[in-house]
């Protein structure tokens, strides 16, 4: 009775705390504030780049764009040849690997070294190099393989590829479907890959402030928790308690049923 009555009274009390951004008042129309300043990610070793060379010769297209066609698997999933990235939790990725050093190796061109390089900088210097080749060549290179993952209490959590490399934690979230009414929406944490550490950085989405913080883009591989709140740990304590309730039920019940048929 007594879990009953506290899940009751954490439900009660959710709503005022579902609202994003409550410090902006609802009487003011219009207003701004400083957002946090994005930076262009770098290519690291073991990136998956799609880099796509045209040309004026069909042929020459095809054959500089051929290896685009190799296949990674996101998620542990079995791919097959000439799928294309999406922002789908299981999907397969076309592209180049960057090796170990830092280099890829494309057709025609030769190995590039790519490591720490934006990827506007890397279609610029393929393009100068197949204009050795070929007439005007138009060269787009981006990442297939830009994964967020996002846990906790989302209507879908799963790991992410994102169609572009300009990501907010307000995207990452979208795209998992927002938050679930039991989401802690003043303690989601960030967890990133800093070398040889981990970053651990906590938001809270009901203050605007959120905007200003330099961990508002997200950054390859990062990953997003958001923590249940109350109402849902009660909850799942009130079921843990009925089912067990249940089931010693069940067991008394099947415990006279054979005492009676014994006797």
């Amino acid at each position: 009775m007594a879990g009953v009555m506290s899940l009751y009274f954490s439900s009660c009390s959710t709503p005022k705390n579902i609202g994003y951004f409550k410090d902006i008042p609802d009487s003011i129309r219009k207003t701004s504030i400083d957002q946090a300043t994005f930076y262009t990610p770098t290519i690291q070793p073991d990136d998956i780049l799609q880099v796509n060379i045209q040309t004026l010769d069909p042929s020459a297209t095809t054959l500089l764009n051929q290896q685009n066609t190799t296949t990674w698997p996101v998620n542990g999933n079995p791919l097959g040849a000439g799928n294309t990235p999406t922002s789908s939790p299981a999907s397969s990725m076309s592209g180049y690997l960057v090796d170990k050093d830092g280099y890829v190796m494309l057709p025609l061109i030769g190995k590039i070294f790519v490591k720490g390089k934006t990827t506007d900088a890397v279609r610029d210097e393929v393009r100068t190099k197949a204009a050795e080749y070929y007439k005007d060549p138009v060269v787009n290179v981006r990442f297939v393989n830009f994964k967020i993952t996002v846990l906790g209490e989302v209507a879908k959590p799963a790991s992410y590829i994102m169609p572009n490399e300009k990501v907010s934690l307000l995207d990452a979230l979208g795209m998992a479907g927002d938050l679930t009414i039991y989401g802690k929406r003043e303690n989601i944490l960030l967890i990133r890959d800093a070398g040889n550490k981990k970053e651990f950085v906590r938001f809270n989405i009901n203050d605007s402030k959120t905007f200003t913080s330099p961990y508002f883009y997200l950054r390859q591989g990062d990953v997003v928790y958001v923590e249940p709140n109350k109402a849902k740990i009660a909850s799942t304590d009130v079921a843990k308690t009925r089912n067990f309730t249940i089931a010693v039920s069940l067991l008394s019940l099947l415990v006279v049923l054979a005492t009676k048929i014994k006797f």
